[in-house]
């Protein structure tokens, strides 16, 4: 239920934004641009904005990054209705599409909003060590790649293995597909470059729960290229990588099942 409150200002890179009530106990902030060195590139001011939904009244929160799905051709962020009210705060993202932008434009913004995160979310109570992130299809590619491939973190002078876990949704392991698109690779043919988290398989890493939809339900070979990426982590020595099929839940369907699955993840890991 909606209570009336006095809207606080914060003030961030010169702009003032407003942490509005949203339900008992949680505020929210929105449109909060995650590039702070400036641009007078209008695209990207309009997309690389996030919103930060959070609880007021508890110290050192843990965080989920949320990236939406689209293909990374298109989407809106938007925070699942499942994590709300559950003691952590959702920082919902968006991106940059193809094709008005190609790889590795819209990497680099994901990496760009993690990176304003780990930054800024003590200023709302939160505790920079146990910031997870997660994301839908794209929004899962998104996830694992920045969060397996340093050099996107890094640029912005942050560790991806402080990442306190990564929980990818129904997310690409090999080369995406839009990214494939843009090489003139039909979406039926896999590849494993650079831009593919399989191509990033290691022994150490953050925390990594692949949760996909079923196998028989599920895009393309989604779930399958899911398991072989698991069972790689597990031949190089990564002892942190799960893998969970939700049995009966196709692609879009499997979301509101699988953030029960992410909650309990970042539950377990955030009493550690």
């Amino acid at each position: 239920m909606l209570r009336k409150a006095l809207i606080v200002l914060l003030v961030f890179s010169g702009t003032i934004f407003s942490q509005v009530p949203v339900s008992d106990g949680y505020k929210i902030m929105t449109d909060i641009p995650y590039y702070e060195d400036g641009s007078s590139d209008a695209y990207l001011n309009e997309r690389c904005r996030l919103d930060v939904y959070y609880p007021e009244n508890i110290e050192d929160f843990s965080t989920i990054v949320w990236f939406h799905g689209g293909g990374l051709k298109a989407g809106e962020k938007y925070i699942p209705v499942v994590l709300k009210n559950q003691n952590v705060a959702v920082v919902a993202v968006n991106y940059r599409f193809y094709p008005t932008v190609k790889a590795p434009a819209y990497i680099r913004d994901a990496a760009a909003s993690v990176a304003w995160v780990f930054k800024h979310i003590k200023e709302f109570g939160g505790d920079a060590s146990k910031i997870f992130v997660s994301g839908h299809s794209a929004g899962g590619y998104l996830a694992s790649i920045i969060g397996l491939d340093k050099s996107y973190l890094e640029n912005f002078n942050i560790d991806a293995d402080s990442i306190a876990g990564l929980i990818p949704f129904s997310g690409h392991t090999i080369t995406h597909f839009t990214v494939r698109e843009e090489m003139g690779i039909p979406g039926e043919q896999p590849i494993v470059d650079k831009y593919a988290p399989l191509y990033h398989v290691k022994k150490n890493s953050p925390p990594l729960l692949l949760i996909t939809g079923d196998r028989e339900m599920e895009l393309l070979g989604r779930y399958e290229e899911n398991a072989y990426m698991w069972r790689m982590m597990k031949v190089a020595g990564n002892e942190v990588t799960q893998l969970s099929e939700l049995e009966g839940f196709d692609h879009g369907g499997m979301v509101d099942p699988a953030c029960f699955l992410l909650l309990d993840f970042v539950r377990d890991i955030a009493k550690k």
